[in-house]
């Protein structure tokens, strides 16, 4: 399975720098993002100029055929003695721009997160058509990974929905034979010709109006073009040559072109020269793959490619690994032809995978994607003191140790340094717990991969489902009498209103026992946000930002937060909060709501202090009135869409219950690693949904069912609770004699020890008592650190008594 990394260059340019440069990483079904930037290097445009002038005068000096006209005044009195040394500085000047210390963030968790034999797609997003032209595979990084190959995508991006037709075992080509004056591309046509598993026609010459009738009238897997081709406006247009007379820019046939798309065309060929114009152009329209050649291209260049890369590609190598080979293959001819391997290019749709010869026959590949000191002393012990004083003493300098040892404690407390292991533990615990009863007031409507296929369903680009399939189910669940309807799904769009149909969206979210979801905004990791459903008042508008600590587990909740004044999300309430208030309003429980606390009757949800608080030390973002997630260890009712609109549903399954809808389809990236993640084999992440159904659970469980809700201590009872295990511990030791029952005696203590912290978390009940009415987070590591530590402290100490250093008096 291919790994892809987009680099996003956003905001800055060559003279000015990009002060924000993000790396994403889909690696294992996870997602990493990480930032960096990079500086100014106005001298690479310069270096890209004069190499581009030197190109072209080499070329028209070696007199090679290009797919393009050179025009004399542009290369007149340019020395081509120093290409070779340009190539160099080019090359030179984009790896040290590379290393730059503020972009190394981004290469070294890269580098860790990546091996050498891992199939690689890179991608650079950018809307600068500079730096599409630069030769970023010079880059070392290609050189490291021999299976990574590099593709150019703009800013802006979008899947297609795609109408999907029967496979004929053939792939379709529409070869575009245009202008071919002083060129050879009768080649092109017989290496096509050559491919015994491809349909392919051929429109030599053609008239727009007859390239426009094929796009428009069949379906097409790939576009093929062989010809002239220019690049105009320094980039940001490209043109091709059709005939002896016509030429067409992208535009002038877009219309027919987004046809085309739609109806499967999934890559574009233009084996012609300077093609960077064409592919910013057409990539706006969302084609998912194309490759180009960046500059002039000689014939054999351009020949020899398209052999290379139709043998690795139609004989099964991977899109990019053929493209890869094919283009380090020209290698061999740039004695002639100086620079040949630089010169092709993929351009991706960053929302579709990348495709295969197979997959071009049988049909359209899916959407996707951590000495020994010796110390001298004397010792006197007089033997006038009683043994009062002495066991006196000897208590003193036990607590006095375990004193020092609790305030190391803390300090590496709270440098973090336990933080990882203390967030391990809790999953472990909360694992210890016997499985629990559903939920009876929740019901999950999930919106399945299978609704979505079977319904081909396409919302702005994004697989969900259309409005009028939304505003049918919401309208059959309210047949139902359901007391609350919370919509985790974002709807920041809407469909083209269409009269035809009988049950509009707008009248099913006016509903007063409808909730919506928004996402507030974020500087640094969601400058956007997501807006809620136009006509839906804020009072019924919840947020659904989800908090992942380090580890990428979710283990807290936001009740409430104060959104950013530019935020398109307003309300401070989230989902969950919601939800749980509008049930609880039923049986007469309002909450009280307070900038540390949210209440409802005598059940209290104190937010974690902000800063650090349990076990989270370093740093973590403790904003808003966060808790702790007490995860149920259960499923939830659930009935699929298909279910509900098929009639399916009892009612008493729905009557007076919390309804959840949200889309569970596993090619949707809204799902969360909990801490039952782990345990399940093989690791599986919670959808979104079930993590909103977990956290109105927890609120109407504690209020109507006593359930625990968990807390942390406060920091002055952190340090009493490691203090008094660590006293414990240096007394046990102390009394116990032999070497061997000390060691037993720390391991025992440490059992006891989380046996009392797993107690208290998961406030165990016995017999018809519950032992807690809340659930603690206690500090387990930092007590068992204190406690091995103060047990070898004394032990150390015991050992000077022992064997102390004897002074001989001196004779004199």
């Amino acid at each position: 399975m291919s790994k892809l990394v987009i680099f996003s260059l956003l905001g800055g340019d060559l003279n000015q720098g990009f002060p924000v440069v993000t790396a994403q990483l889909w690696h294992h079904n996870q997602l990493f993002k990480i930032t960096g930037s990079l500086p100014a290097v106005p001298k690479l445009s310069e270096l890209y100029r004069r190499w581009h002038l030197l190109y072209e005068a080499v070329h028209q000096r070696l007199g090679s055929d290009q797919r393009i006209k050179v025009h004399s005044q542009d290369i007149t009195n340019i020395s081509v003695n120093d290409f070779d040394e340009v190539c160099h500085q080019l090359q030179a000047h984009i790896n040290a721009w590379l290393k730059s210390e503020s972009f190394q963030n981004i290469e070294r968790q890269l580098r860790t997160l990546l091996s050498r034999d891992d199939e690689i797609r890179v991608i650079f997003e950018t809307n600068i058509a500079l730096l599409h032209r630069l030769p970023w595979h010079l880059w070392n990084f290609f050189e490291d990974y021999p299976k990574a190959e590099l593709a150019l995508s703009n800013h802006e991006y979008a899947s297609v929905q795609v109408v999907r037709n029967s496979s004929t075992g053939k792939v379709k080509i529409l070869a575009i034979l245009g202008n071919s004056f002083g060129i050879d591309i009768e080649k092109d046509r017989c290496l096509l010709q050559g491919l015994t598993d491809a349909q392919t026609t051929f429109l030599v010459e053609p008239t727009r109006r007859e390239l426009d009738e094929q796009l428009w009238n069949q379906d097409w897997d790939i576009l093929f073009f062989a010809g002239h081709s220019a690049s105009i406006a320094d980039g940001e247009f490209g043109e091709i040559y059709i005939n002896q007379s016509e030429s067409l820019t992208i535009s002038q046939f877009k219309n027919a072109l987004k046809t085309a798309i739609a109806r499967g065309l999934k890559l574009a060929i233009f084996n012609s020269c300077d093609g960077i114009g064409l592919a910013r152009n057409l990539a706006d329209l969302n084609i998912p793959q194309m490759i180009m050649m960046r500059e002039p291209v000689p014939d054999l260049v351009a020949q020899e490619f398209l052999k290379n890369f139709l043998v690795a590609f139609a004989g099964g190598k991977p899109f990019y690994l053929a493209v890869r080979e094919a283009r380090e293959r020209l290698q061999g001819l740039e004695n002639d032809f100086p620079c040949a391997s630089w010169l092709p290019l993929i351009c991706q749709n960053p929302t579709t995978v990348s495709i295969t010869w197979q997959e071009l026959r049988g049909g359209w590949s899916d959407t996707e994607t951590r000495g020994e000191v010796s110390t001298k002393s004397t010792i006197s012990t007089p033997k006038t003191k009683s043994t009062i004083a002495t066991r006196k003493t000897k208590l003193w300098t036990v607590l006095f140790s375990s004193v020092i040892v609790t305030l190391s404690t803390i300090g590496l407390r709270y440098l973090g340094v336990f933080e990882k292991l203390e967030l391990q533990i809790f999953d472990q615990m909360l694992l210890l717990r016997p499985k629990e009863e559903l939920d009876p007031r929740l019901l999950v409507v999930e919106i399945t991969e299978k609704d979505i296929q079977s319904r081909q369903e396409m919302t702005q680009g994004l697989k969900s489902i259309s409005d009028s399939t939304l505003a049918k189910l919401l309208n059959k669940l309210q047949k139902h009498q359901p007391r609350v309807i919370g919509l985790d799904i974002y709807r920041d769009f809407a469909d083209p209103p269409n009269k035809s149909k009988p049950i509009q969206l707008a009248t099913e979210l006016s509903k007063e026992n409808v909730v919506v979801v928004c996402k507030g905004r974020d500087r640094k990791h969601d400058p956007q946000g997501v807006k809620p459903p136009l006509g839906v008042p804020v009072e019924r508008q919840g947020f659904t930002d989800a908090i992942q600590d380090p580890d990428g587990i979710v283990r807290r909740q936001i009740l409430m937060m104060a959104q950013e004044p530019s935020s398109v999300c307003t309300t401070p309430y989230s989902l969950s909060l919601q939800l749980a208030a509008r049930y609880l309003s039923y049986k007469n429980i309002q909450p009280d709501l307070n900038e540390d606390y949210v209440k409802f009757g005598s059940k209290v949800f104190k937010r974690l202090k902000p800063g650090r608080s349990g076990g989270y030390q370093q740093g973590v973002n403790l904003g808003g009135i966060q808790i702790l997630v007490n995860y149920r260890n259960a499923d939830y009712q659930r009935v699929s869409l298909e279910d509900v609109l098929s009639d399916k549903v009892n009612s008493d399954l729905l009557k007076d219950k919390v309804v959840l809808i949200g889309v569970t389809a596993n090619t949707i990236s809204d799902t969360w690693s909990t801490p039952y993640s782990a345990a399940q084999q093989p690791y599986e992440e919670t959808p979104g949904v079930f993590i909103q159904a977990q956290m109105v659970s927890q609120i109407l469980s504690a209020v109507l069912d006593e359930r625990p809700i968990l807390r942390v201590l406060p920091f002055w009872c952190d340090i009493l609770w490691i203090w008094g295990w660590s006293s414990v511990s240096g007394l046990i030791v102390w009394r116990v004699r032999s070497h061997s029952d000390k060691g037993c005696a720390i391991f025992a203590i440490v059992i006891i020890l989380y046996g009392v912290c797993a107690i208290a978390l998961c406030a165990v009940p016995l017999g018809a008592i519950a032992l807690l009415k809340q659930g603690v987070w206690l500090p387990f590591i930092p007590s068992t650190f204190a406690v091995v530590a103060s047990g070898v402290v004394v032990l150390f100490i015991q050992s000077r008594r022992e064997f102390p250093t004897i002074s001989h008096p001196s004779v004199e």
